[in-house]
């Protein structure tokens, strides 16, 4: 298979300095020297529909114990960091979203958005207290410019809080189960999620595996 390089070099952080990794089930993967994320060849992506084809075959029903508990994972770091009474939005949040309703029974408004299940282009026209995106990133075909979009959405000191599973050596990423989902085409490990951040003059915090925390600067103390 003849390797091509991605359009913008590293969709992540458009740095020019990626490799090939050894053919994967006929797939091609790049490395980025940068921010070592790991993406799949954009020829292999799936089609919109075919996507949301699969999609449809996950089972997340946002009152699934099983399904809330997992979600937890990002939800207690979060509300531990949120004012009373945040607006936010979920980015990504397929077609009902358990993390939407563990914010909203914490007394915080929730919007979704989701270009498969809730494509509402006023969700992206207001700015919010916090944006999360769980479970999402990993399915990014343009996460520099995704990551851009949901900066913008945020208000000043307000939270970009990321869940995906980080990689770790590539030893097992060959059989590691994330990435034989056919929409996960971009892998990032905390190193990555942290050049996310820092590139753009944010911080980020990593409360815990697979969860970043990412946060801009608040806005600066007048003075009179």
């Amino acid at each position: 298979m003849t390797a091509r390089m991605p359009p913008d070099a590293c969709p992540v952080c458009r740095c020019a300095t990626v490799h090939t990794l050894a053919p994967i089930d006929g797939l091609t993967y790049w490395r980025c020297d940068t921010c070592e994320a790991t993406v799949l060849d954009p020829r292999h992506y799936l089609s919109a529909e075919a996507e949301h084809a699969h999609y449809l075959t996950h089972e997340n029903a946002p009152d699934d114990p099983g399904y809330r508990q997992f979600m937890m994972r990002l939800a207690v770091p979060l509300l531990a960091r949120l004012s009373p009474r945040s607006k936010g939005l979920d980015f990504g949040s397929g077609p009902g979203s358990a993390l939407a309703a563990i914010l909203r029974e914490a007394g915080h408004a929730v919007t979704l958005y989701d270009p498969f299940f809730h494509d509402d282009p006023a969700a992206l026209k207001t700015s919010y207290d916090f944006v999360a995106c769980s479970e999402t990133a990993e399915h990014f075909h343009a996460p520099f410019t995704e990551f851009d979009r949901m900066g913008a959405l945020l208000r000043p000191g307000g939270i970009l809080a990321v869940m995906t599973l980080f990689q770790t050596d590539d030893a097992r990423f060959a059989g590691w189960r994330y990435r034989r989902d056919p929409t996960h085409v971009v892998f990032y490990r905390e190193k990555t999620l942290r050049h996310v951040a820092n590139s753009r003059g944010w911080s980020c915090e990593i409360p815990d595996k697979d969860i970043a925390l990412i946060r801009l600067p608040a806005p600066a103390s007048g003075h009179f």
